[in-house]
């Protein structure tokens, strides 16, 4: 399952030397109630490998502004407290996975 992501966990898993995935999404987002079912799968099959995260852009506005996040879905890849990749938009799991894999 995708781990929630928000101001209080966030510092400390973004320091963390594993890659994290933030998912930024809204529960009013069609598209990213369709990319849901993919980041969970995703984060079940990358578990331990990676942190796989979704964070509610309206319950946490502060972290979507320090991503300058405009458009969701919007994906941000981190790792040892720096961006490595950005995504804004559906993606297929495939491709996703691809990107995981070339960032770990």
């Amino acid at each position: 399952m995708a781990l929630k992501i928000d101001s209080s966990n966030f510092d400390v898993l973004v320091a963390s030397n594993k890659l994290v995935v933030i998912d930024f999404w809204a529960q009013w987002c069609g598209p990213c109630r369709a990319l849901s079912p993919i980041i969970e799968e995703v984060a079940a099959e990358y578990e331990g490998k990676a942190i796989i995260g979704k964070c509610d852009t309206d319950e946490n506005n502060e972290l979507a502004m320090k991503f300058g996040v405009r458009n969701i879905p919007m994906l941000v890849f981190t790792k040892n407290n720096e961006v490595k990749d950005v995504h804004i938009g559906m993606i297929k799991k495939p491709d996703l996975i691809a990107k995981i894999n070339e960032l770990l």
